[in-house]
């Protein structure tokens, strides 16, 4: 972490559960983090990306669900084009 980002931090003081307490301390004994502070960033962070990636799963079903025939037709059709676009590309690679 940026010493920036250490300079801006806002102390807190509050409880948890042990079995969040628990989950923090796995990330500093794993070395996925260096201290508390850092390992409740850690969680934050991945929690922030899981609602995002919920959120973004959510809009999309949505916006396909909607669709009118002729705008399902049309993404069938760039569907169609893309895939074989693509065919023979090692994305692995």
């Amino acid at each position: 972490m940026s010493t920036v980002a250490r300079l801006t931090r806002q102390k807190i003081s509050t409880t948890i559960s042990p079995t969040a307490l628990a989950y923090l301390e796995r990330l500093i004994e794993k070395g996925e983090v260096p201290n508390l502070a850092e390992a409740i960033d850690l969680a934050i962070e991945r929690l922030l990306t899981f609602e995002n990636r919920e959120r973004l799963e959510r809009d999309t079903a949505a916006y396909f669900a909607n669709l009118t025939e002729e705008e399902d037709a049309e993404e069938k059709a760039l569907e169609s084009a893309l895939s074989q676009s693509v065919t023979g590309i090692d994305f692995d690679r």
